[in-house]
This record gives C-alpha cells, structure tokens and sequence, in this order.
C-alpha cells in the first residue's frame, strides 16, 4: 500500500517537481496545501504518513506551522524541504521534532532516503 505525503508548499514548481520524483515509487500525493495555516487545517483530513515542509511561505512559515502539527500530533513525520539548510535553520527544525531536512534543489535519492528514515 502507497504511503501518504501531503507536501506544503506555495511553489507549484516545487509541487511538480515533487510529483515527479514521487511517480513510480511507493508514495502518493495525498494533499497539497500552499502554506502552514492550511497544512495544520488539512492534517486531521489527510492523515499522511509523511509531510514534506517548506520553511518561507506566505502567512505563517513551515517552522512554525510544523510545531503546531506535532505539538497536536506528536507521531507527525515532518521533513523540511527548503533552500533554507543553515545551521539555525536545521537545528531548530530538530528541535521542534522534524524527523529530516532536505535542501531545495533536492535529489530525488535524498527525499526518498529521508522519507525512509522518517518511516522508521
């Protein structure tokens, strides 16, 4: 059975790319939401095993909507995906309990090893 990923993010190009990486594997695109206040309204609906989130978004960003999410769900599975990859950056989303953190422009074996290890 295909595991589940609502992907966030307010760049359709990230969308597609993400799409496109996915095709042919085990994941699905179960939700797309363009910002943290609709991943936070979607999650209850969608029930993904995984969210992939971007950090800079329109309203609020993706560090903070993720602590809403696990902060409501603690066995949330978040991986950050953003160009954002610096240390403060990083480190918080640890701290807050994402489970990994891809850099944009990402390769599809990272997303994929990163979904792995958060599945495990």
């Amino acid at each position: 059975m295909s595991k589940r990923i609502m992907v966030v993010d307010d760049s359709r190009l990230v969308r597609v790319q993400l799409g496109d990486v996915l095709e042919g594997t085990d994941y699905e695109i179960a939700a797309y939401c363009c910002n943290g206040e609709e991943a936070i309204e979607q999650y209850d609906k969608v029930k993904p095993d995984i969210v992939t989130m971007d950090i800079i978004m329109h309203g609020m960003d993706g560090l903070d909507a993720a602590e809403l999410i696990l902060k409501e769900h603690p066995d949330a599975r978040i991986i950050m995906v953003s160009s954002l990859a610096y240390d403060d950056t990083c480190e918080r989303a640890k701290e807050i309990g994402a489970k990994g953190f891809v850099a944009k422009p990402f390769h599809k074996e990272l997303l994929l090893k990163a979904f792995e290890q958060a599945l495990c």
